[in-house]
């Protein structure tokens, strides 16, 4: 048994205690209760001073520990019942008094099993773990934890280290006393093909031929399927033979397009077990011509194709739905321009990218109008609104005509989730276009209709909304009663115009003639457009019904649009935002002063908006409203330009030998100011995080302004900070999933300003790669002591190092420390005479007892002595050898006398222990006294 301190440092205060009490001490004569005090206090900041040291007790321990830390990573997936069983047979060979635990690991470690004596076998692992990686060092470090008194950790792994350091841990085992044990686990590449690289020049140029070099690994010889695209675009796709191991093959390609260029190699084979590092991207860039995406009307192609390819811009002409869903898409174009395109058409997700490829990356956006554009084409509190110069909602709506509106929407079962929560709020967004003297009704159905909101005006605005929001789903569809009910409560209102929105997802269970109800609806001012949503709404019911409604129909794939049918269902239904009064725009930037020196052509027609804060009016139409206005969104530009390309609206305008100018001029201007990146990036993956190395030869010390986004559009927050001129470090929160990421680096210098746009690519992890891994388990198993490829039957064998428990004995020790404190304070206050007066009559009670046995005693011992004289002066009383008692005879007064002066003559020879007895009865008789 021995004494440990956990923290030793506290103990180096016994050496001043010392000192001050010595001083103390020294310093003046101390009386006795001094000295109590003196060392009552000293006792009691000696063990204070102990206790914070933290003592333990330490016993040796018999019984042995052993964690089983069982790898659970992608590579051995499929060995987990494997694992599980070598955890049994291994602990069906413990002794009585041992304990084992289990613990599992991949990229994060959690405990299955706590440590115990108990022999109760694991049928499954219940941890959630991240298999995607192999954390060695994460799960011994968790290991440990649980072995504060040393062990063994036995490792169930194929040893392969995809992240941390598991050497790191080495210090902290050794310093514990806990061994690692290694049973090896084989992996489970059996049928494996694997991309490992993928290597382009990282500049090119437009017309040239480039080489693609692909590395690929396989387990075996086999036939695969190799495919290369750029920019989402196949380019190669080949049948080709690998061998076993390591392959590379070389590809030519002409360079076709300019900007950001993105590599996808993929290879695909038969009985391929891991498809996770299948794909490998690289990113280049490629100098060339401007090259923009023009999104046209689904139901016209735009003017603008021919005026851009004259000025040597490649043009790459979208219909609404053919848009990507990537960011990386949008970043190949210098500008996106939208030519009379409605809202309904493209859904929020893909607004949402275009918006961070301007306000991120600094394209450029433009947006020209028509009947389908701005609000008419239900663009408000969109983010296609939020990054343009102007806002939908317009400031003369007061001189609107009187509008009732009521909608009808579908709250069956099947509208549950993100389809109704869509759909209220459009409902609500709805209500902020309206005024306060529209009339509003919303009614919700399913198997009969709800009134949520009564046909009526608008007066609470807010509470309207509540209303709207509270809408919950359930039940069946049943669409007559409510549209029925829909046109009763709009026929007799006294109103320019009325209108009905019907949105559903369903069919009806009724049958009700719902011809007759619209078309005379119709004929009392009444209009319906129907919305569809999904494949089991009833396409056919609802074409028609628009059909005779004189309303429009909406075939919605996507429920995201449903708040822009709604908005634009709106506005067009007061058709008082198209101003068609021909007009003479007036330039109002001198940008546009040379291009407008010999007049400026007549426009027939415009669709209202309203400038925001600090955009520029560029062109105005002479009622305030902008006709042509700008400004900057983020790191890019948007314009717009509010009348139509076709020359319609835009009459002498379009018609005008400087039109093809204006646009090409308006093109150029939405252009990013975006310098080829000076920047190489190298991607590394750190603890538990990724993070990026910039290297410039420039030797830049000037802060940079780092902006990473994922393909869908997700801003991935990232800390940077400069390691050497040059050398700069991004810093990201989490690791970040393997994929592409577009990346714009902003250079703030002292004198100006650039902007870098580029990407990089996290490859699949090295748990899917056989380059990656770090073997470190050897030399952890060597410095600890342990085995490899050990016995079951060894795993409980003893230890090295015995192993020990502790107590500790912090507690006690306070709470002797206390209690001399305690005692010192009662001595400096009250002093020592209670105590001493309890001494007193202590050690009173104690003679006193005394006394009375001494009295006995001496009692005692004068009849002994009394006998002895009387014995031995009469001889009468004196025992036989032949008599067992003294036999009684007759006394006269005559050997009376002789006794008596026998007595005298024998007084001479009394012993000394006679003399003895005396003393101490004259002793008792003066005390009597």
């Amino acid at each position: 048994m021995g004494v440990e301190f956990n923290e030793v440092l506290w103990l180096w205060f016994l050496i001043p205690l010392g000192f001050v009490l010595f001083l103390y001490a020294k310093g003046q004569p101390l009386r006795k209760d001094g000295k109590i005090i003196l060392v009552l206090r000293g006792s009691a900041m000696f063990l204070l001073i102990l206790a914070l040291a933290d003592p333990s007790l330490v016993f040796p321990d018999k019984a042995k520990s052993v964690i089983f830390l069982a790898d659970r990573s992608a590579s051995v997936s499929t060995k987990e019942d494997q694992i599980l069983e070598l955890i049994s047979q291994a602990s069906n060979d413990m002794k009585e008094q041992d304990r084992y635990g289990v613990v599992s690991f991949g990229e994060n470690a959690e405990i299955e099993r706590t440590v115990s004596d108990s022999k109760q076998e694991m049928d499954s692992f219940r941890g959630e773990v991240n298999a995607g990686d192999t954390n060695l060092q994460e799960g011994l470090e968790y290991s440990s934890n649980l072995l504060p008194d040393g062990g063994r950790i036995v490792a169930l792994t194929d040893g392969k280290e995809t992240l941390g350091s598991g050497e790191d841990i080495i210090p902290i085992l050794n310093g514990k006393k806990i061994e690692v044990d290694w049973i090896p686990v084989s992996s489970d590449r059996s049928e494996d093909v694997a991309v490992q690289s993928v290597s382009v020049p990282p500049i090119q140029y437009e017309g040239e031929e480039t080489n693609i070099k692909v590395n690929t690994y396989s387990t075996n010889q086999k036939e695969v399927e190799m495919r290369v695209s750029l920019n989402d675009k196949t380019i190669i796709k080949k049948n080709l033979k690998v061998q076993e191991g390591e392959n590379e093959f070389t590809f030519k390609h002409a360079v076709g397009s300019s900007g950001l260029l993105v590599y996808k190699a993929e290879v695909f084979s038969e009985g391929d077990e891991n498809p996770e590092n299948n794909t490998l991207f690289q990113l280049a860039r490629s100098e060339g011509p401007a090259k923009v995406m023009l999104v046209e009307n689904s139901s016209d192609e735009s003017a603008l194709t021919p005026i851009l390819n004259s000025k040597g811009v490649t043009v790459d002409v979208y219909k609404p739905e053919q848009l990507p869903g990537k960011l990386t898409s949008y970043l190949q174009y210098q500008s996106i321009l939208f030519d009379n395109v409605p809202a309904t058409s493209i859904p929020q997700e893909k607004m949402l990218l275009m918006e961070k490829s301007v306000k991120e990356f600094g394209r450029g956006f433009i947006m020209f109008g028509g009947s389908d554009s701005f609000a008419l084409g239900g663009y408000f509190k969109t983010p296609i609104e939020r990054l343009l110069p102007v806002d939908m909602d317009v400031k003369g709506k007061k001189e609107l005509p009187s509008l009732g509106l009521v909608i009808v929407l579908d709250r069956s079962g099947s509208m549950n989730g993100h389809k109704i929560a869509l759909a209220k709020e459009a409902a609500a967004r709805t209500v902020s276009l309206l005024r306060d003297k529209d009339t509003l009704g919303v009614i919700a159905f399913d198997d009969r209709p709800w009134e949520i909101v009564k046909t009526k005006p608008l007066t609470d605005r807010k509470k309207v909304e509540e209303q709207i929001r509270s809408i919950s789903s359930g039940g069946g569809t049943e669409i007559f009663t409510s549209l029925q009910q829909a046109y009763e409560s709009l026929e007799n209102l006294p109103l320019k115009r009325k209108h009905i929105v019907l949105l559903t997802d369903g069919q009806s269970a009724t049958t009700g003639s719902y011809q007759n109800l619209v078309e005379e609806g119709h004929d009392k001012q009444i209009t319906l457009s129907t919305v569809a949503i999904g494949e089991g709404a009833d396409r056919a019911l609802l074409d028609d019904l628009s059909q005779w409604g004189k309303g429009r129909f909406y075939d919605v794939v996507d429920a995201s649009v449903i708040p822009s049918i709604l908005t634009r269902e709106t506005v067009i239904t007061t058709r008082t935002y198209i101003e068609d009064q021909p007009f003479y725009p007036r330039i109002a930037s001198a940008e546009w002063s040379t291009l407008f020196q010999d007049g400026v052509p007549e426009m027939n027609a415009y669709i209202a908006t309203s400038l925001k804060g600090t955009a520029q009016m560029e062109m105005e139409s002479g009622k305030e409203d902008p006709v042509l206005a700008t400004w900057r969104y983020g790191l890019g530009r948007s314009f717009a330009f509010t009348s139509d390309t076709s020359g319609k609206w835009t009459g002498d305008f379009a018609r005008w030998k400087g039109w093809p100018v204006f646009v090409n001029d308006l093109v150029d201007r939405s252009f990013p100011d975006i310098s080829s990146n000076p920047f190489t990036i190298d991607v590394k993956e750190g603890k538990g995080n990724t993070q990026l190395n910039l290297s410039s030869s420039e030797g830049n010390v000037s802060p940079l302004e780092v902006t990473v986004l994922s393909e869908d559009g997700k801003t991935i927050p990232a800390t940077t900070r400069i390691k050497a001129p040059g050398d700069y470090e991004v810093l990201f929160e989490e690791r970040l999933a393997p994929g592409l990421y577009n990346m714009n680096i902003s250079n703030k210098g002292e004198s100006s300003e650039s902007s870098y746009q580029t990407g990089f690519s996290v490859p699949y992890s090295k748990e899917y790669s056989f380059r990656g891994g770090h073997r470190a388990l050897d030399t952890i198993v060597e410095k600890t002591a342990g085995k490899k490829s050990v016995s079951l039957k060894d795993a409980f064998r003893d230890l090295h190092t015995r192993a020990y428990k502790k107590q500790s004995i912090q507690s006690a020790l306070i709470i002797a420390g206390f209690l001399l404190f305690f005692s010192e304070i009662y001595v400096r206050r009250f002093g020592l005479g209670l105590l001493m007066t309890l001494y007193k009559r202590v050690k009173s009670a104690k003679t006193s007892d005394t006394r009375i046995k001494e009295k006995g005693n001496v009692e005692q011992l004068g009849k002994k002595v009394a006998r002895n004289r009387q014995h031995d002066q009469n001889p009468r009383w004196q025992k036989t050898d032949s008599s067992p008692s003294l036999q009684a005879t007759s006394v006269t007064n005559e050997p009376v006398k002789k006794v008596k002066r026998e007595k005298k003559k024998s007084e001479p020879i009394i012993s000394h222990d006679d003399e003895r007895l005396e003393r101490l009865l004259e002793a008792k008789k003066r005390r009597g006294k």
